[in-house]
């Protein structure tokens, strides 16, 4: 009769000890851009934003926009990769989260874009593209590669004067994520 009361108890109690363990288990966060991937690619780029956000404090006006060219290869500044147009993304979309206006280019139809190659500016269209924008400062970027590293230079430059407000350079192992971003 005991071992009966017991087995009774223990079937009856089993739901309930399941349910006070889900009810104690850390709940998932729901996941993000930044929470989901630990790659090296995301983290590097949002530090490398985070870093031009910092040095840019005070050096900027709340109701001006920014405009984002696209990191191009700097053996060929009128040609870029996914990773070069991946890093202006991920680059203007932290300065963005940092509370900066960043002037989205792919809807404007004044801007030259090569084909598969996203915004392209070179140093004689930033003046006029920045003017009919009426944006302050220009993310501009460049990266060199090697057998296995990705060189990163990105630079907020203020159009009107060329002079550099902001920069910062970083650097990516050339790991299979990366290398497939290099392929034309």
């Amino acid at each position: 009769m005991l071992m009966k009361s017991l087995t009774r108890a223990a079937v009856l109690a089993a739901p309930l000890l399941m349910l006070a363990a889900c009810s104690s288990s850390p709940k998932n966060e729901e996941g993000n851009y930044a929470t989901i991937s630990p790659n090296q690619f995301i983290n590097a780029n949002y530090k490398a934003a985070d870093a031009l956000l910092q040095q840019l404090s005070g050096k900027l006006v709340a109701d001006k926009p920014l405009i984002v060219a696209t990191v191009v290869n700097i053996d060929a500044l009128d040609q870029t990769t996914t990773l070069g147009r991946l890093v202006s993304e991920q680059v203007s979309t932290r300065m963005a989260q940092g509370g900066l206006s960043m002037l989205e280019m792919k809807l404007r139809n004044s801007v030259y874009l090569k084909r598969n190659q996203g915004e392209l500016m070179l140093t004689r269209e930033i003046g006029e593209v920045a003017t009919s924008h009426n944006a302050q400062a220009i993310v501009v970027g460049s990266y060199a590669e090697t057998s296995d590293m990705v060189f990163i230079n990105i630079k907020v430059i203020q159009p009107n004067t060329n002079f550099v407000l902001a920069g910062h350079d970083y650097v990516l192992a050339k790991e299979a994520i990366v290398r497939s971003m290099l392929q034309r």
